[in-house]
């Protein structure tokens, strides 16, 4: 069965980096469309980046320009690299797979990313 573990979250302060990891199993990773959300403290979850499987991406405009989505298929892992990180940013962060012709997702168990100012 599909299972994504999530890794890379921890506590930065404002204008800061940090780069999320997120390492698929039990599925072939290559068919599937890839995402990340997030989730702050008292919001409905929001997509935050996507990965199709060509390679295209799509970003929300509040992170268009700091955050890069990317994925190593022959590491069966996708990315979310964070630049100039804001308070706003602060949330808990999924990890997404959806295989392709598939209408189920899978998620991972989220990584607290806190930004300081």
């Amino acid at each position: 069965q599909v299972q994504l573990v999530e890794s890379g979250g921890g506590l930065v302060q404002t204008g800061g980096s940090l780069r999320l990891s997120c390492a698929a199993s039990g599925m072939i990773f290559s068919r599937a469309v890839m995402a990340w959300y997030r989730q702050a403290p008292g919001k409905q979850r929001e997509g935050v980046a996507v990965i199709l499987t060509a390679g295209s991406t799509n970003y929300a405009d509040s992170v268009k320009g700091r955050f890069t989505i990317s994925r190593d298929n022959a590491k069966n892992t996708v990315y979310l690299q964070m630049n100039s990180l804001k308070p706003e940013d602060t949330a808990v962060y999924y990890c997404n797979a959806r295989p392709l012709l598939q209408a189920n997702d899978y998620w991972g168990q989220g990584t607290q990313v806190t930004v300081s100012s």
